[in-house]
């Protein structure tokens, strides 16, 4: 199984008055790692919409496991779960790199759509990319 890591730390503009991370912006590094997790794999989100297919996101799961504050160097770590057919599910972790504290987990899961906003089967591009992320045969 392919796991991106992709490190981001916290600005000034990710905290609340209470000086903690802002918890909407979870959802803000969970799309950085898939981002980052297909760039790895060789296939950037650009390229797929080029394509004409699109991944809504269709259900997000966050939880919080401790907080995280200004200046924190975060790891985001994101990995498919191969057992998904229809769509994808991207599970992740957010860990405070100097002390591997969890701080977020959690899931998305997205539907494939083409540029007319229908449900379609993932692409055959896509599939032999994450294929090939997974050490699978194409």
């Amino acid at each position: 199984m392919h796991l991106s890591r992709t490190e981001y730390r916290v600005i000034y503009g990710d905290t609340d008055r209470m000086g903690r991370v802002y918890y909407a912006n979870y959802l803000r590094w969970f799309e950085i790692g898939r981002t980052e997790m297909f760039r790895d794999l060789g296939l950037s989100y650009r390229t797929i919409e080029e394509k004409g297919v699109f991944l809504p996101v269709a259900e997000v799961q966050l939880k919080l496991h401790a907080g995280a504050d200004y200046d924190d160097l975060l790891v985001i770590e994101t990995c498919l779960d191969p057992g998904i057919k229809g769509g994808m599910k991207f599970d992740y972790r957010i860990i405070r790199k100097n002390d591997e504290t969890l701080i977020a987990s959690g899931h998305t899961r997205h539907a494939f759509l083409d540029t007319q906003g229908k449900v379609v089967r993932p692409p055959r591009f896509v599939r032999d990319v994450i294929r090939q992320g997974q050490g699978l045969r194409t």
